[in-house]
């Protein structure tokens, strides 16, 4: 059905390797605004990571320094806000946004200047949401993919939403693991979002590949008062 909205359950258990994953939405009670992301990995280097908080930032720090082989595509900030504005995305490309954000331009204008990143022959599309708490609550995502297996062009897909009580949207780098890895294809999905934020992250992370899942992060922003919920979880900490 094209108004099929899966649990995070439904949408992601079972399936070895989705990636990195974007969900943005709004409660169940239609109170907050709420997103998630989480990355998974397959390699050493990929797996070597945690979240940390900074503020109201969120970036990716290696779990083992000694370990770190290439840093270019998986030390990022995934979430940054700006004024009332939150950037959520899978790579560097936050500061791309956030650049644009202040000089007066808009989401979609800041990834114009943005293309999938260069791993060939995977072609890893970049995934960004985008929360604009001001007036209205609304959101939207984006991905940018490759256009051939050659990596010979970028195609770029938008997507606004105006938010549903308990609806998200959930877009993923893969839809399922392979060599070379299959690109996401489609919209992004209809999830549903919980009123409970603790509840919504256990789900996404005990339905993850056990072996492959590395980090997950939520944050439930109340749309009245601003108050601020979140769940952090690292598959590696360190004792």
């Amino acid at each position: 059905m094209a108004y099929e909205i899966k649990s995070m359950k439904q949408a992601v258990a079972g399936n070895p390797y989705v990636g990195r994953g974007i969900v943005i939405g709004k409660s169940e009670d239609g109170g907050k605004a709420v997103f998630a992301y989480f990355i998974m990995g397959r390699s050493e280097n990929s797996r070597n990571r945690i979240f940390v908080e900074e503020g109201d930032a969120l970036r990716t720090r290696p779990f083992d320094e000694s370990k770190v082989q290439d840093p270019s595509l998986i030390i990022y900030y995934p979430v940054k806000v700006v004024a009332n504005r939150v950037i959520v995305t899978n790579g560097d490309q936050t500061d791309t946004i956030e650049e644009s954000l202040k000089k007066g331009k808009c989401f979609r204008h800041a990834l114009m200047s943005r293309k999938f990143e260069p791993d060939a022959p995977n072609f890893t599309p970049r995934i960004s949401g985008i929360l604009d708490l001001g007036g209205e609550f609304h959101y939207s995502m984006s991905i940018l993919k490759s256009a051939d297996e050659k990596g010979s062009g970028c195609n770029r897909f938008t997507f606004d939403y105006e938010p549903l009580n308990g609806v998200g949207h959930f877009i993923h780098t893969y839809v399922t693991d392979g060599d070379p890895l299959p690109t996401f294809v489609g919209e992004p999905e209809r999830v549903k979002i919980p009123d409970d934020l603790k509840e919504f992250a256990a789900e996404i992370w005990e339905n993850l590949d056990a072996d492959n899942r590395i980090s997950l992060y939520c944050r439930s922003i109340d749309l009245k008062s601003g108050k601020t919920e979140k769940v952090l979880i690292n598959r590696y900490t360190k004792e």
